[in-house]
């Protein structure tokens, strides 16, 4: 019989960077590469955090595909950085597929297959299949995977709701799919959890229109709407919208229409291309139009807020404008959004909160959860992305669904959970994962000593200590000079930055009497005794960075 593993790299137990792997008799099948946003407290300089993939590097002649969902940050946004270093195909429907190349060219990363797959498919690997069926999502051409194993399916559902009135081939859901899977066996159905908290379905509440159409209707003063890139279906109702009431469209982020018309090139929605405001026909004076302003993540609450101090080159705000906020706060978002909103009101603007409990975002609530238990009869059941309490009121739902806790599977990233002859046969075994945080100025993996530094440094400050010495002698010919920064703010702390030169300048003196004087080891011992110094008489622990330049004096 085969032997069947299933972990995440990323995604239980946090809100993003959702990465799962299922090995069937050692071959390695990757099911998205997703990143997460930072949290306040996790900012310091950091734009994103990525899964650690040692694991698939170590083992990468194992690894037969990388298989991405959709196009969500969550989901594909660490693609690049993981096709960077292992050498393996993507699999993704079109759609997804372009926003990958795009993403990869803009990562500067060349020769990668991307092998493009429909909606409903059969992929084989070797002797293993692979099938895709259609989810309903907040971006177009989203699927969900069903690897074959000879105990019965492992299915990933992605991310999904209901939705039985939108009818777009590009979003629409085959619940027949998921029948006909339960009627051939499931064996483990890993079902997302984000919204495993809300009562009834996600639909109609996912929809905007109702919210917002009045102020389409009634008003002729310009509105403002803030978006989500990647939440096509909203930016469809708001496009929507303004063809209805005659308003035109500009989009502040030329990228954004791009993607627009790539949905539309596909042929998976006609971009009403009458009511766009082509970028060099915009102006600011124009009334009665509609303004989105989209980004991802906190990109968004960044962009208003520099329109709000009028900070943006295109773009000013009227007293008489209506600023729409559709872009609902998630995890990493918080600050910058509170931010927006208390700049937009000082700035006397009138501003429309959606509320998160009258628009939903677009994943499963407990109902559609239900029904996707119902349709697959899974024989396990795995609940994957959210936070840990997501995923016990995920487990819940399938206990009030007459599943018993031993067929309920609770995983933490890097756990295994191991199925032999049908049966789970361990969740013993695990990998140590660090996550990888993505320096906000370079793109590149920043260690966590680096962290820690820059945590010091947003906290307690930094002090420099300056000195020159002879080469030769060690005499001291300049310094030492003594710079706080975030440590002393007292006027009468004079005696202590004079200390700390002191401890400088006698730390070198006893290492060249004792004629063992080394650079570095100096540049140590004087930090230590300058931070033991500052931390009796300041409380603080700052960054000490003691800098001993030696040079010729030519005495």
């Amino acid at each position: 019989m085969q032997k069947i593993r299933i972990m995440a790299l990323g995604g239980l137990d946090e809100d993003g960077k959702n990465m799962y792997l299922v090995e069937i008799d050692g071959d390695i099948f990757v099911v998205d590469a997703g990143l997460k946003y930072p949290s306040e407290n996790e900012q310091l300089g950091i734009e994103y955090i990525i899964p650690d993939f040692s694991y698939l590097i170590e083992n990468e002649k194992r690894v037969k595909g990388i298989f991405i969902s959709h196009g969500h940050d969550d989901v594909m946004g660490a693609v690049s950085y993981l096709v960077s270093q292992i050498n393996c195909d993507i699999y993704a429907t079109a759609f997804t597929a372009k926003l990958i190349e795009e993403d990869l060219a803009a990562h500067k990363i060349k020769n990668k297959k991307i092998n493009i797959v429909k909606r409903k498919d059969t992929i084989r690997i070797g002797n293993n299949t692979i099938h895709t069926f259609p989810v309903m999502q907040s971006i177009a051409d989203g699927v969900g995977f069903a690897f074959e194993t000879e105990s019965g399916m492992i299915v990933y559902t992605s991310e999904f709701l209901f939705d039985y009135d939108f009818l777009n081939e590009a979003f629409s859901m085959d619940i027949n799919a998921f029948s006909e899977m339960g009627k051939n066996r499931v064996l483990c159905l890993m079902n997302e959890s984000r919204g495993s908290t809300r009562e009834g379905y996600t639909s109609p509440k996912h929809r905007i229109t109702d919210q917002i159409e009045h102020y389409f209707e009634l008003s002729d003063k310009r509105i403002i709407i803030t978006l989500y890139k990647q939440n096509l279906f909203r930016i469809m109702e708001v496009l929507e919208l303004a063809g209805k009431y005659g308003k035109k469209v500009y989009f502040e982020d030329e990228n954004h229409l791009k993607l627009l018309n790539s949905i539309d090139e596909l042929g998976y929605y006609k971009l009403p291309k009458e009511v766009i405001i082509p970028q060099k026909a915009f102006n600011n004076d124009m009334k009665d139009v509609v303004v989105i302003i989209s980004g991802s993540g906190n990109k968004v609450f960044k962009l208003m807020n520099n329109i709000v101090l009028g900070e943006n080159e295109k773009i000013n705000l009227f007293a008489d404008d209506i600023v729409i906020i559709a872009s609902p706060v998630v995890p990493g978002t918080e600050k910058d959004a509170t931010t927006m909103e208390n700049d937009l009101y000082k700035a006397g603007i009138s501003i429309i909160k959606l509320k998160a409990k009258e628009v939903l975002s677009m994943h499963a609530s407990k109902e559609d959860l239900k029904m996707m238990l119902y349709l697959t009869r899974p024989k396990y059941y795995l609940p994957i992305k959210g936070e840990y309490s997501d995923l016990v009121n995920n487990a819940d739902l399938a206990v009030e669904m007459g599943y018993t806790p031993d067929k309920i599977i609770l995983l933490d990233n890097g756990q295994f959970a191991q199925f032999e002859n049908g049966r789970l046969s361990s969740t013993s075994s695990f990998i140590e994962l660090e996550d990888k945080a993505i320096d906000a100025s370079d793109k590149n993996d920043v260690s966590g000593m680096v962290l820690k530094d820059r945590e010091t440094l947003s906290t307690d400050g930094a002090i420099v200590c300056g000195i020159v010495l002879d080469f030769s002698t060690k005499r001291v010919i300049g310094g030492p000079d003594i710079q706080s920064r975030g440590v002393i703010y007292l006027k009468d702390a004079d005696h202590i930055l004079n200390e700390i030169g002191n401890i400088l300048v006698s730390t070198i003196a006893e290492n060249a009497q004792s004629g063992s004087f080394d650079n570095m080891h100096v540049r140590m011992e004087a930090r230590d005794r300058i931070q033991r110094f500052v931390l009796k008489e300041t409380g603080k622990k700052p960054m000490i960075l003691p800098a001993i330049v030696e040079i010729n004096s030519g005495d």
